[in-house]
């Protein structure tokens, strides 16, 4: 028996990367899926966002294990959509239990130069958290069963890095505002047995860093590159690694963890 079994979790950003590789993780281990995803384009993001394809590979792969998973598109701006898509997903799985806000945008380089870029960041990385906590935790509290949040930040949301335009700064700044998020929820949400704790990656290898827009934005400025290299000898981790510390945090296994901030960082915040 896995250590999720019975489990249902709900995945923002589940297209792709981090947060489909979370879904299939925390399948393996015997949970179902509420997942959802943006899968279109926002204008200030230069790199290419995910798609309804990406959604449905989540979909196929979280299936193959033999596991439920009810997949929707939904803009974790928007609050309702996220009501929404718990409200059906929980209609279809019969509760919830982990929550994982990963839904997040990385505007640097290319059309990180606006305000708009700031703007758009801060709504998607710091609101968003927000939005989907909210979503989540009136049915988590009358189930009355306890439960685990997981926030994802960055290294960036520990230590002063990526650069000085607007969506470089709303980037950090959103991922230093969800520690303070996470922060508040673990101590008004300890009394319902409901954890909650962020992890804080180095670069992750998935489309969001791989990817034309960000080479050229790391080329361009080696000092950021320079910022963003690891204390062990790897310049990329693999999502799978951020994926079983989530495992850890949600699991028994982390039952009397709350509050913290996790690094899964290569040692990056070492330096």
């Amino acid at each position: 028996m896995g250590k999720l079994e019975g489990k249902v979790a709900f995945i923002t950003g589940a297209a792709r990367g981090q947060g489909r590789s979370h879904a299939i993780r925390l399948a393996q281990e015997g949970a179902d899926v509420i997942a959802v995803d943006l899968c279109e384009q926002i204008d200030s993001v230069a790199y290419d966002m995910a798609t309804p394809e990406d959604l449905q590979q989540t979909v196929k792969e979280v299936e193959a294990l033999d596991r439920r998973i009810v997949a929707s598109r939904a803009d974790v701006r928007d609050r309702a959509a996220l009501d929404a898509a718990v409200r059906d997903g929980v209609a279809q799985l019969g509760r919830l239990d982990i929550v994982l806000a990963n839904a997040g945008i990385a505007p640097m380089g290319e059309g990180s130069e606006t305000p708009q870029a700031w703007q758009d960041v801060i709504d998607v990385n710091l609101t968003g958290v927000w939005n989907t906590v909210q979503a989540a935790v009136p049915t988590m509290i009358e189930q009355g069963d306890g439960g685990a949040i997981v926030i994802t930040s960055s290294t960036a949301g520990l230590k002063g890095i990526g650069g000085d335009s607007p969506g470089g700064q709303g980037y950090t700044a959103a991922k230093h505002g969800v520690v303070g998020l996470m922060r508040t929820f673990a101590n008004t949400l300890g009394q319902h047995r409901i954890r909650v704790n962020t992890v804080h990656p180095t670069g992750v290898n998935t489309p969001m860093v791989v990817n034309p827009v960000m080479e050229k934005f790391l080329a361009e400025d080696p000092s950021i590159a320079n910022a963003l290299s690891n204390l062990l000898p790897v310049d990329m981790i693999e999502a799978v690694d951020i994926s079983n510390a989530i495992l850890f945090l949600v699991s028994d296994d982390g039952r009397y963890v709350t509050g913290v901030t996790l690094p899964v960082d290569a040692g990056i915040l070492a330096k």
